[in-house]
């Protein structure tokens, strides 16, 4: 009974009462009541094309709408070759054909919510790596009508953990508040981690445990991640999601770049 307790009282501090402090906060933030009333814009965080010629591999995420923006972000990819005349960007969405090209501005708003930069590769490395995108976004297995499950998955963010899994040389990985990022497309319940620099044991993105070099500690329990990041200092808390060093090192200089002059 004492161990019951002690797991009882390890959960309700580590998941429970980040999720209800989280809550108070984002339902005491004035937020668009429906999708016609948000703003869907561009955020300008990304230079005109013409001004940016280097190819470029950018990963975002920003809240989602209502009240799931308590648990989660959307995610999505923007890539541009090198001198290419604009920027694609690739999401998965819960309506009509789930895999969407170019749907919104590369860096715009999500239910009126400014994203966040996860991670940026630009330049040849970046250029080496688009074929690789492009590919994993045109094999995605769940792609068709249908296809959509906002919890536990496959969502928007199993989506982009998919491509970013074609790319493990990246290494790049989403935050603990991409919900879904832990539904395995390959159907297995233990393998490696997206970055292939650790392990996974995932029972559809409901359970699981995460420990890689790059991937930290997760623990995965109903969508809903605690955990450690040891390469980039920082506690992870459902909910509020990564509090310490930004996850991408060059995220500070990368921003910085990208913001229109």
């Amino acid at each position: 009974m004492p161990r019951l307790r002690t797991v009882l009282l390890a959960f309700l501090v580590v998941f429970i009462l980040p999720l209800v402090a989280h809550a108070a906060w984002w339902f005491a933030q004035d937020r668009p009541r429906s999708w016609s009333q948000a703003n869907w814009s561009s955020a300008g965080l990304l230079p005109s094309p013409a001004v940016k010629r280097d190819a470029v591999l950018h990963v975002y995420a920003a809240r989602v709408g209502w009240w799931r923006g308590i648990f989660a972000h959307h995610t999505w990819i923007v890539i541009k070759d090198r001198d290419a005349p604009r920027y694609t960007r690739f999401d998965k969405v819960g309506w009509g054909s789930p895999v969407r090209t170019d749907n919104w501005a590369p860096d715009g708003r999500w239910f009126g919510q400014v994203p966040e930069l996860v991670a940026a590769i630009e330049g040849p490395e970046a250029e080496a790596l688009l074929p690789r995108v492009r590919a994993a976004v045109a094999d995605y297995p769940y792609r068709d009508y249908g296809q959509y499950q906002a919890w536990p998955g496959p969502n928007s963010n199993t989506f982009v953990a998919h491509v970013l899994a074609a790319i493990p040389q990246a290494g790049i990985t989403l935050p603990p508040t991409a919900l879904g990022k832990d539904y395995r497309t390959d159907g297995k319940m233990v393998g490696l981690t997206p970055t292939r620099t650790g392990v996974q044991l995932e029972l559809a993105g409901l359970l699981g445990v995460t420990l890689g070099w790059i991937e930290g500690l997760e623990v995965n329990v109903l969508g809903a991640v605690a955990g450690l990041d040891w390469r980039r200092p920082a506690i992870k808390l459902p909910g509020f999601g990564r509090i310490g060093l930004p996850q991408w090192p060059e995220i500070g200089r990368a921003a910085a770049q990208g913001a229109p002059r």
